[in-house]
């Protein structure tokens, strides 16, 4: 077997199995270390897997780039309306609980299912999912405040971050924009990221809502790690290597 082949073999076995050890492989292909971190160095630069310390990992996704929220709220509608829908069903809110709702589409689609007379909290950082709920009655509505991110409509910088370092809610629901057992949650501005990560530490419990285009993919900022995670609703089964994962970390997850 030469080089090429050698190197197709050992992205297969990554592919395959979700990581390799560079010990495994240099016995599997009868060849020393040193010839395997070679390999899989050059398969690093071109992408075709990430090394890492022992090893290698499958190469993340290409991260797209990050898009405006009215194009987003058309991008994959029925399948985040699922997902919302699959949450709500399972969360069995209590009356007069608090929320704090990230922004985002598919958080936003969970708006709009909240269920009628709990007496609901709701604390959001978005615009949009605000001006949604405003108009009930049965529930109370806070916006966190701060700049407002053109793209995202969100609301992040010191004011934001002051309020949720105060905060301990029951439930913090989460978007992202890309989500791998590496780099765990993941956003492209640091600001919107900071403001999740304070999300998270506020919350006793936290669901993660991800449609299937944020599986794989990895983004600037990571702002939580998977184990932060007690409940992830998707729409379409993970690559066995993180539903693994998340497994061991002890994440629930649920497909719409």
């Amino acid at each position: 077997m030469n080089a090429q082949q050698r190197q197709r073999a050992i992205v297969a076995a990554v592919e395959r199995d979700g990581r390799a050890a560079v010990t495994e492989l240099a016995r599997h292909h009868g060849v020393t270390v040193e010839t395997i971190r070679r390999d899989l160095a050059a398969l690093d630069r071109a992408g075709a897997l990430r090394k890492v310390h022992g090893g290698a990992v499958p190469a993340p996704a290409l991260a797209t780039p990050e898009t405006g929220v009215i194009e987003r709220e058309a991008s994959r509608s029925a399948a985040k309306d699922r997902i919302a829908a699959r949450a709500v069903a399972a969360l069995d809110l209590r009356p007069g609980a608090t929320l704090l709702l990230d922004a985002g589409t598919t958080t936003g689609a969970l708006a709009r299912r909240l269920p009628e007379g709990l007496g609901l909290t709701v604390i959001t950082d978005s615009v949009l999912i605000a001006a949604g709920l405003a108009a009930r009655t049965d529930l109370t509505v806070r916006v966190l405040g701060g700049v407002v991110r053109g793209i995202t409509q969100a609301a992040v910088g010191p004011e934001a971050l002051s309020l949720l370092t105060l905060l301990r809610v029951d439930l913090a629901v989460l978007g992202t924009n890309g989500l791998t057992a590496e780099h765990g949650l993941s956003t492209p501005d640091p600001e919107e990221a900071a403001v999740k990560t304070a999300m998270v530490r506020a919350a006793r419990r936290v669901l993660l809502l991800a449609d299937a285009t944020k599986i794989g993919q990895e983004h600037l900022v990571s702002f939580a790690d998977t184990d932060d995670v007690d409940l992830l609703v998707t729409d379409a089964a993970l690559p066995v290597p993180l539903a693994n994962h998340l497994t061991d970390t002890g994440t629930e997850v649920l497909v719409a």
